[in-house]
């Protein structure tokens, strides 16, 4: 098995904030692997030391086997990153901006045919004369895919991809970025869109406050971490003010007249529940039942299931601190 990216007791703080805290991963050359994590969980600083934006405070990381700031060369010409950032030149035009880009690895006019298949794929050539600043933020975004496509890398770094993008380009985007694995690029993604990472992903480490909480296939974090979990959304007649005793340690949500519950399969009944709820004298209209998927997962690793608090349709306020910039 060959590695792509290989990190090992990686650290990092920004003053008194730890941003990654010792973490070892290992993604597998051609695999697509998801990185998810609440904002501040240390996602960003990790992208930017493989990329060698940031040094870290002690640990590697490696790309293709090569040493990010020892033999920095060779590992940036194995990366391309695509930033979360819209982050372009005002001055140019996309065709500059690539063969710009292509320079840098020390690339001349014989990578224009390859721009122009990544123009044409990502659906640029019709803007390829274009200047940036006159860009829809989608076709930027799409811009930035293929800056960080021009020298060929074997490992691709998705940030945050499809961020503020409509549907059609977000659909455009993904077709691509299948074609790319296809190929056998590795391809690292993070996002908070959790059905992209369920859809794509081979297998997901999630990051919280600079630690990886939990690393392993999707079916395998579901099978661990939830074992069966089933939501029930009761829809009420009239709101709730108070949720019974017996149902509290089982409350997702709790506003208006929406009641959410997680129940253990096999160890919990909807029936049982049904007749707690019939003994306190609230009356059901609706109810409807689904199995947990990769955001329940998510939820119980960073913010703990139980952290959902009646009223608030949302989990604790925790703070978690952000990520600071160097």
């Amino acid at each position: 098995m060959t590695v792509s990216v290989q990190v090992d007791r990686l650290s990092k703080r920004y003053g008194a904030t730890v941003a990654l805290d010792g973490i070892d991963l290992q993604i597998r050359q051609g695999e697509f692997f998801g990185l998810l994590g609440p904002n501040g969980a240390g996602k960003s600083t990790l992208i930017n030391i493989l990329a060698g934006l940031v040094r870290a405070d002690a640990g590697t990381a490696r790309i293709m086997g090569h040493e990010v700031w020892a033999d920095y060369r060779r590992a940036r010409r194995c990366i391309g990153v695509v930033p979360q950032e819209l982050v372009f030149d005002p001055f140019f035009t996309v065709r500059e901006v690539l063969r710009i880009q292509s320079g840098y690895f020390g690339l001349g006019r014989e990578n224009d045919p390859w721009l122009e298949e990544l123009l044409h794929e990502l659906h640029l050539a019709d803007k390829a004369d274009t200047n940036m600043r006159a860009l829809s933020g989608g076709m930027k975004r799409r811009v930035l895919i293929a800056q960080a496509l021009v020298h060929r890398p074997p490992v691709v770094v998705l940030d945050e991809p499809t961020a503020g993008v409509d549907v059609e380009i977000r659909n455009l985007l993904w077709q691509f970025i299948r074609r790319l694995h296809a190929e056998g690029h590795t391809i690292l993604l993070t996002t908070h869109y959790l059905e992209e990472a369920e859809s794509m992903c081979q297998r997901i480490a999630i990051l919280d406050r600079g630690r990886i909480v939990a690393l392993d296939s999707k079916e395998r974090l579901l099978a661990s971490t939830l074992g069966g979990l089933v939501h029930v959304r009761l829809t009420c007649a009239t709101p709730l003010t108070t949720v019974p005793p017996a149902l509290a340690g089982k409350v997702r949500r709790c506003e208006g007249n929406v009641l959410e519950l997680d129940l253990e399969q096999g160890a919990d009944s909807i029936l049982e529940v049904l007749e707690i709820l019939r003994d306190a004298g609230i009356t059901l209209t609706d109810l409807h039942t689904e199995r947990a998927d990769l955001e329940d997962v998510f939820m119980e690793l960073t913010y703990g299931r139980r952290g959902y608090r009646q009223g608030s349709g949302s989990p604790g306020n925790e703070n978690h601190g952000e990520e600071q910039s160097p």
